[in-house]
């Protein structure tokens, strides 16, 4: 199902190398806003570290935000050292589709990071990218996202009781 994430985690940093070798993932393209940092602009804690980590594995990354604020977006890319894009209008293709030219990826090596359904999943999965949900970092949101919460929340508890179904037929 489009609405569907490949995986869904608690923080971006909760992914690790095996997850992404078990899936053929060589690049990660990043959300912004309530994925990597706060309301107030805090970056997660520890993203600079996980990051730098997973670039010395050989992990490329790249940020594609909705943000028009090209300056918050250039300052968390410059925090870690990646390249961005701002405005990238997801869940249209493209954005996701310059930031796969500049990490020189085919589209089922990257996976999609971000904390919202209907711009991160289904702009990662309409690519063909592996896209894994985050919980947002904070309920705090601006106007549109938080319309679009609750109707994710029930996306999100209908993924989780198939999947726990799932499971449990597998066991």
């Amino acid at each position: 199902m489009i609405v569907y994430p490949k995986l869904y985690l608690e923080k971006a940093t909760d992914i690790t190398e095996e997850m992404l070798l078990e899936n053929n993932i060589k690049g990660i393209i990043l959300d912004v806003d309530n994925t990597l940092i706060y309301y107030n602009k805090d970056l997660l804690k520890d993203v600079d570290i996980w990051c730098r980590v997973l670039q010395e594995k050989g992990i490329k990354f790249c940020i594609v935000s909705n943000s028009n604020k090209k300056e918050k977006v250039k300052m968390v890319a410059e925090k870690l050292k990646i390249p961005y894009i701002s405005f990238g209008m997801k869940p249209l293709k493209r954005g996701l589709n310059k930031a796969r030219k500049i990490l020189n990826l085919k589209n089922e090596e990257i996976a999609v990071v971000g904390d919202q359904i209907f711009t991160d999943v289904i702009g990662a999965n309409r690519s063909k990218m592996f896209s894994i949900l985050v919980k947002p970092l904070e309920t705090k949101d601006i106007l549109i996202t938080r319309i679009k919460r609750p109707f994710e929340e029930a996306i999100i508890h209908k993924y989780i009781k198939q999947r726990g179904e799932k499971e449990n037929v597998h066991k």
